[in-house]
């Protein structure tokens, strides 16, 4: 158990910290494309050098992404390799296709960019940097089909000895609607991390009257894809809850504390969770308010909880694989950390309802004018550009932290995915990854400090310090 405590602990710690770059790349790419096309449709040379100031800073996020990317498929060899045997065949076809298809695009259009300035025409140039924006959500729906398959298999036959899962159906893959969701709902959180990037750099520049005029436009910008993609990813939020209520109902039930039946079923705002005795001690909750959220309806709407899912999963395996089923796989318990999956998808909508507030005043005081004036708003702007990396953290940690036991829900527990390794194996791994790691965070915050310090001017209308 000490073993598996690691290795789960080393796969969040770096998942965690690579993330933080990827919903940046998404956003910011479609953001500093838009920039450009302005730049082409209008000639104005202030939509170049926003292109170029804000380029800069994509880029850098770009290459610390890639660094602490690759990482990641090698933990399945190292850590997990049962589940890599089990899985491999369905796993490593997307993994292989962002790879060589998305990736290669991307990277391969990226320095297109870099390089063409000048030298390309204004309209080819402006195609290389939608290729690369595409290419980056292209790469994410890739990664979000494998991860997809994780939570709710699809497309795919057990091996006729049950020791692997093999693709039937790669159509199946692509269309999975847990895929679908996930995408949506990380490219929208991508634009919002995007807006709130831009705004909080701009807030502090405006802070510091450093080129007013440039950072004004700059925010207005944010701002207007910050409410935009704001409403999109709420929207998508609540449809992926609806669909994750049927088809993975002990998560849902576990991120709302519910542990018993209930029709209608309350929709606890904050509560003290009980795990060892499986209840509530207390609890501030809306009558109705799941059943609304689930079915439209404050007064009907059935939705399962904890025990009872648990009981109907424990006579399930009992029958497929026998009273000894928890020597196959590992557990008897298929509730999840009820406490961290409950208060992580808390923090992540509590943040998301912050953000619509902030971005709502941003819309209105550059409507208005007044948003140099707001000194108090433009103090907390700046250090709210986190509050999306905090809010897509959390909800991949409920994601994830709600998926347990299984690596790959319903048929193979995180138990049986693990390598066999000695305690010792992990141990250094895990702190070399923590030392290096941390040596990156330095790096990468240096390097966004000192290229966002610059006022555009320095930037250069010189293109080629892109």
């Amino acid at each position: 158990m000490e073993g598996l405590f690691l290795a789960r602990l080393q796969f969040a710690a770096t998942s965690v910290y690579h993330f933080f770059f990827v919903p940046l790349t998404l956003g910011l790419g479609i953001l500093v494309a838009i920039m450009q096309t302005r730049y082409v449709q209008t000639d104005d040379e202030k939509y170049k050098k926003m292109t170029l100031f804000w380029g800069k800073l994509y880029l850098i996020n770009f290459a610390m992404g890639v660094v602490t990317g690759i990482v990641q498929e090698f933990h399945f060899g190292m850590n997990w390799a049962g589940y890599s045997a089990f899985v491999g065949d369905i796993f490593g076809a997307p993994l292989a296709i962002e790879a060589l298809l998305a990736f290669f695009l991307e990277s391969t259009f990226l320095g297109v960019w870099i390089f063409g300035w000048n030298r390309l025409s204004k309209k080819v140039h402006l195609a290389s940097i939608w290729l690369v924006a595409f290419a980056s959500n292209l790469s994410a729906f890739w990664i979000l089909v494998a991860n997809s398959f994780m939570q709710a298999p699809v497309g795919f036959e057990m091996a006729a000895d049950g020791s692997r899962a093999l693709m039937n159906n790669f159509p199946a893959l692509l269309t999975n609607p847990h895929a679908l969701f996930q995408f949506f709902h990380v490219i929208t959180a991508g634009l919002v991390t995007a807006a709130f990037f831009i705004m909080g750099i701009s807030a502090y520049h405006l802070i510091k009257k450093n080129n007013p005029d440039f950072f004004k436009k700059s925010f207005k910008y944010g701002a207007v894809a910050g409410i935009i993609a704001g409403i999109l990813v709420s929207v998508i939020g609540h449809l992926q809850g609806q669909y994750l209520t049927h088809s993975q109902p002990m998560k849902m039930a576990a991120a709302e504390a519910l542990w018993d039946t209930a029709d209608p079923a309350s929709l606890a705002i904050v509560a003290g969770i009980d795990e060892a005795n499986k209840t509530n001690t207390w609890e501030i909750a809306i009558p109705g308010g799941l059943s609304f959220m689930n079915f439209y309806s404050f007064t009907s709407g059935e939705v399962q909880g904890i025990n009872q899912l648990q009981a109907q999963y424990d006579a399930e395996f009992r029958e497929k694989f026998g009273d000894d089923y928890k020597e196959v796989l590992g557990t008897d318990s298929f509730i999840p950390p009820v406490g961290l999956t409950f208060w992580s998808f808390r923090i992540m909508f509590g943040l998301a309802i912050v953000m619509a507030l902030l971005g709502l005043l941003a819309v209105i005081f550059t409507a208005k004018g007044t948003l140099e004036k707001q000194t108090w708003y433009l103090k907390i702007m700046f250090p709210a550009l986190f509050l999306p990396y905090i809010a897509s953290s959390f909800g991949w940690i409920m994601a994830e932290v709600g998926r347990q036991p299984w690596v790959v829900y319903g048929l193979q527990t995180v138990q049986q995915g693990l390598s066999d390794l000695p305690l010792s194996f992990l141990v250094i791994s895990f702190t070399g990854f923590v030392v290096i790691y941390t040596a990156l965070a330095i790096v990468d915050v240096y390097l966004l400090m000192k290229a966002s310090g610059k006022f555009p001017a320095e930037s250069g209308a010189d293109s080629q310090e892109a």
